[in-house]
């Protein structure tokens, strides 16, 4: 998978002789690992916290998680698109940031319908991973750079709308739904939403043409252009995706926050990237997958509702996330299952 200016590379997968002789052989516990390594390592956690401290197992506490790690969730999903295509998207904070102010702004200010206000929001996200994508494809500008320079580029024009202010008064009660609702008078809103995201895209990658386009683009982009994908199409759609995921996540951010916040998204972008790694190492090695997302967005909120609960120090969450994504990644890397700057 090149990254243009580094190389992210999956390992070759065993050939059928290759594997018929593993078979033979029984149980591969290093083959195990390699693929389930990770989905494992969360459920070692799941365990350890339940184990130490018994409000984490409450139907309560779990469905508090799944609505903590929604924004995350939908946000990492439109991520995976971006790297699954061999594009990396640093542009995902802000532009979450810049969604959430201009949904608050257009109901607020504008006295926009919600519907309309979201349009709004949504088209933003449309607009940077637009513009990402014509960078990264007409004037050839690795995406780490352009995406890395959309993001103080959707920052100062988020500052240009609020003046730096953040966007306190009331909005609709159809708004506050979004993160407040509840489906069938059971399942929280926010959490019905992630789902439903994390469906769509995963239908996106593995089902349709455009999404086998954009898996091909990612593992060899030479290849896909000799055998007759337009990568450029695939890699702005990637870039197009993975920043109206962002902008999504943005509206449903202000939603719960109840106000529109500069800055409300910009973390977003570190949390993304770790869930995205992590699931890395999961199910296909080495490839970008919705489902290695779903697993790594999970450890992630598991992480952290787990350590406030057994009362960790608050900056003990960024530790851990940092030392789970180094383990997590760089055993994949030792393994050979993931390349850097190849």
């Amino acid at each position: 998978m090149t990254l243009k200016g580094q190389t992210l590379a999956a390992k070759t997968p065993d050939a059928p002789e290759h594997q018929t002789a593993r078979a033979s052989r029984g149980f591969d516990f290093s083959h195990f690992a390699s693929r389930w390594g990770t989905v494992a390592a969360a459920v070692i956690i799941f365990i350890a916290f339940a184990l130490g401290n018994e409000r984490f197992v409450s139907i309560d506490n779990l469905s508090n998680v799944l609505v903590q790690i929604s924004v995350l969730m939908v946000i990492s999903s439109g991520l995976t698109v971006a790297v699954a295509s061999g594009e990396f998207d640093l542009s995902i904070g802000q532009a979450a940031s810049l969604a959430g102010v201009l949904v608050a702004g257009m109901l607020v200010l504008s006295q926009l319908s919600v519907p309309v206000a979201i349009a709004v929001a949504l088209a933003s996200g449309i607009v940077i991973g637009l513009v990402n994508g014509l960078l990264v494809t007409l004037l050839r500008i690795p995406s780490l750079i352009a995406t890395l320079a959309m993001g103080p580029i959707a920052l100062g024009v988020n500052y240009a709308y609020t003046g730096g202010d953040s966007i306190y008064a009331q909005m609709p009660d159809s708004f506050y739904a979004i993160a407040k609702g509840k489906v069938l008078g059971i399942v929280p809103m926010p959490i019905v939403i992630a789902l439903i995201t994390v469906f769509v895209f995963y239908v996106l990658l593995n089902r349709t043409r455009l999404g086998r386009s954009v898996i091909a683009t990612g593992a060899n982009i030479q290849a896909a252009r000799l055998s007759g994908i337009k990568v450029n199409r695939a890699r702005v759609t990637a870039l197009v995706l993975s920043a109206a995921g962002a902008a999504l996540g943005g509206v449903m951010l202000t939603a719960r926050l109840g106000t529109g916040q500069s800055g409300a998204g910009d973390a977003y972008l570190m949390d993304s990237l770790t869930a995205v790694f992590l699931g890395m190492t999961a199910f296909k090695p080495g490839r970008a997958t919705i489902q290695g997302t779903l697993v790594g967005v999970v450890i992630i909120g598991m992480l952290d509702n787990g350590l406030n609960l057994v009362g960790a120090p608050f900056y003990l969450q960024n530790i851990v996330r940092g030392v789970v994504m180094v383990a997590a990644v760089g055993l994949a890397v030792l393994r050979g299952e993931i390349r850097f700057f190849r």
